[in-house]
């Protein structure tokens, strides 16, 4: 079952840092996601939403793991660690 995923992003001296809740429900968790300028631009070309970049992992991940395993608070890179294919794909996904 697909989990809503909310992200609300604020401006940081070195890019945006995104407050994300997994769920609506009493086991909903909570992350904070550090998003660089330089990887917005990286992953998500053309584009200046954060929000949209942060949601579009979240799915990504959520595919991939229950909400319970994603980090509590990550730079946006670190999904790669974990994920090879991340970078590729989300850079397809966020093209369109």
């Amino acid at each position: 079952m697909s989990q809503p995923v909310n992200v609300v992003c604020r401006l940081t001296p070195d890019g945006f840092a995104c407050e994300v809740m997994v769920g609506t429900d009493a086991a909903a968790t909570r992350h904070t996601v550090l998003v660089s300028q330089a990887e917005l631009a990286d992953l998500a070309p053309g584009h200046y939403d954060p929000e949209q970049l942060v949601a579009a992992s979240f799915d990504y991940l959520l595919e991939r793991e229950p909400r319970e395993a994603i980090l509590r608070e990550f730079e946006l890179p670190v999904i790669e660690r974990y994920f090879p294919g991340y970078r590729s794909q989300i850079r397809q996904q966020m093209a369109r």
